[in-house]
């Protein structure tokens, strides 16, 4: 346990307390933090309080912009939950069609709107990083069987680059394994 009665702790620190579980920090007042947990919502835990233990401490900062914070929780909901963030389709795609023609004539063609196909990968996606997130935060597994799950989903994210294609922004494209 990280004695908290003499660290201050910053916007995104990851704490457990015994009586609400796992939470973040989501703002830092005078004399207490509000923390969001998971299954209590934003409570107000005093800053001299003792009982919790940090798990991830993020250094205080004396002001935060408005783009840092909303980098926190895009950090905090994607480590955190289920939801998933809006993604976009690069504008040459909008209003597209993906066509499947088979090579033989006698089979009919399917044509799927672009949009539906892209939600379908940003799905597949957004399911890879809750399995992540749940092996990582797995207490049954053991540190060697994280890291091989680990490698395969990296491995599953390298087969998907091929749809970065369809992504608007960079920092939104699969990455795989990066070459040494």
């Amino acid at each position: 346990m990280t004695d908290t009665t003499t660290q201050v702790l910053g916007v995104g620190s990851r704490v457990s307390h015994p009586a609400y579980g796992d939470g973040v920090v989501i703002r830092v007042n005078v004399a207490a933090y509000e923390v969001c947990f998971m299954t209590y919502g934003i409570k107000l835990v005093g800053k001299e309080y003792d009982k919790w233990s940090v798990i991830e401490a993020i250094p205080a900062v004396t002001s935060v912009s408005f783009t840092d914070a909303e980098k926190s929780l895009m950090k905090i909901l994607r480590a955190w939950s289920d939801v998933s963030e809006v993604i976009d389709l690069g504008d040459r795609w909008e209003g597209g069609k993906m066509v499947l023609k088979p090579a033989d004539d006698k089979y009919v063609s399917k044509e799927i709107p672009i949009e539906t196909f892209f939600h379908k990968i940003v799905m597949v996606r957004d399911r890879l990083r809750v399995m992540e997130q749940r092996i990582n935060a797995s207490k049954k597994m053991t540190d060697e069987d994280k890291v091989n799950l680990q490698q395969y989903i990296t491995r599953i994210y390298g087969s998907l680059t091929t749809f970065n294609v369809l992504f608007k922004y960079k920092e939104d494209h699969f990455k795989g394994e990066k070459s040494r």
